[in-house]
């Protein structure tokens, strides 16, 4: 799958510049939503990402307990719009979700999703947990797996 997974640390300034350049252009640009996106929790978070031709293509960030949540969280999920539709969003969950129950021995997930995605999160195992609020004038929902 060629993923690669790091911590801030260990993040090259080139990775760190192209995540974030990603994710603003997917959820500030693209969602047309201005909003803190460097928001102080990358540095203890887990950063899952596929790169081609010098691109971040895909990319997560897993978030311990305590960062946003009490339970451990997934957040910033994004596929670079010419790469949607292959799986690359389904691949990375699949291997975050191995990731933090195989080597960070958490049982519990909790996200925010965009209530439109309710059905992709649900296929690995997500329940809902809240009604559907605006969060920066996009639907969302609580949702919470647990292993």
């Amino acid at each position: 799958m060629n993923f690669q997974l790091k911590t801030f640390n260990e993040l090259t300034t080139t990775e760190l510049y192209n995540i974030l350049k990603e994710r603003t252009d997917v959820f500030v640009v693209e969602q047309n939503c201005p909003y803190p996106e460097v928001d102080g929790k990358d540095l203890q978070s887990y950063h899952l990402f596929k790169e081609e031709n010098g691109e971040i293509i895909a990319y997560l960030r897993i978030l311990p307990p305590g960062v946003s949540y009490p339970e451990l969280s997934i957040g910033r999920v994004l596929v670079k719009e010419d790469y949607r539709g292959q799986k690359l969003a389904q691949q990375m969950m699949e291997q975050a979700l191995s990731y933090i129950t195989s080597e960070l021995k958490e049982t519990t997930v909790k996200i925010q999703a965009q209530h439109y995605l309710e059905d992709f999160y649900r296929s690995f195992g997500f329940e809902v947990i809240s009604e559907v609020y605006l969060e920066d004038g996009i639907p969302h929902i609580d949702m919470l797996l647990k292993k």
